[in-house]
């Protein structure tokens, strides 16, 4: 887990990168939550950049409002605080296949230069078994129908690979037109947020460039923790530090989460 200080400003490269992706949802309406980072993002967007936002999750809860992070897509406090609860056919069927949801929220064990997810299996070298990972979930649908994706994690050559061990959910393919040949609605892939900056697909090539660093991070250290030789935008430009009352809510959210301590 990388969650390092970022110098002496009183933040760690997690929140950082946490509070960077909440931010891209500021002006969605609907988002389609994945478990983890993604849910984290998505519940500090609520706490603070976008109150409105309503949360999906895969077991079927229409506007969750987790008063702390969900352990899974099964925690009984998605459906607690749901404004509706429904069947996953129709969640799948109805809602995420009828293009009623515009946000959709992914995480990654695994991704390519043209932003394709790996969450199956890796291989993890001569003379050993592969490496189970999670599996597809509901990834693959979300990337196809939702209107776009946002995706979060952190950022390393082990993440951010030249090819991937498998493709559990299409981006954008091998590049430009791959998505409408298959059929897919949705845009695809728009940003990825890391805890060293924000990558985004080149309108010409579908290929993802730096576009973003945050603050302290040098395009030479976003290279080196990548898996192919990365194109960097013309301009490059450096995120905003987390607000006081940003990383306020932040750490409240992941607080909630926590058993209280024995007191004697």
């Amino acid at each position: 887990m990388n969650a390092t200080p970022t110098g002496t400003t009183g933040f760690t490269s997690d929140e950082l990168m946490e509070v960077n992706a909440a931010r891209a949802l500021a002006d969605a309406t609907t988002c389609f939550v994945g478990i983890g980072l993604p849910s984290t993002a998505a519940n500090l967007a609520r706490a603070t950049v976008n109150p409105g936002l309503v949360l999906i999750y895969e077991s079927g809860t229409i506007g969750s409002k987790p008063t702390r992070l969900p352990l899974s897509i099964g925690d009984g406090e998605l459906a607690d605080t749901a404004d509706a609860v429904i069947s996953v056919p129709e969640m799948f069927n109805y809602w995420l296949q009828g293009g009623r949801i515009d946000v959709g929220f992914l995480g990654a064990a695994q991704v390519d230069r043209y932003a394709n997810i790996n969450t199956t299996v890796v291989d993890r070298g001569p003379d050993k078994p592969e490496g189970r990972l999670p599996g597809a979930g509901g990834a693959p649908e979300i990337a196809s129908n939702c209107g776009k994706v946002l995706m979060v994690l952190r950022h390393s050559t082990r993440n951010f690979v030249q090819r991937l061990d498998f493709v559990t959910t299409l981006g954008h393919g091998s590049g430009p037109g791959d998505r409408k040949k298959l059929g897919m609605p949705g845009a695809g892939p728009v940003a990825v947020i890391t805890d060293l900056g924000v990558l985004r697909p080149d309108p010409a090539t579908a290929e993802l460039v730096l576009t973003a660093l945050h603050p302290g991070v040098t395009v030479e250290q976003v290279r080196a923790a990548t898996g192919w030789e990365l194109t960097v935008a013309d301009t490059v430009d450096t995120t905003e530090p987390p607000t006081p009352d940003e990383l306020a809510a932040l750490r409240a959210l992941k607080a909630a989460g926590k058993p209280a301590k024995e007191t004697r």
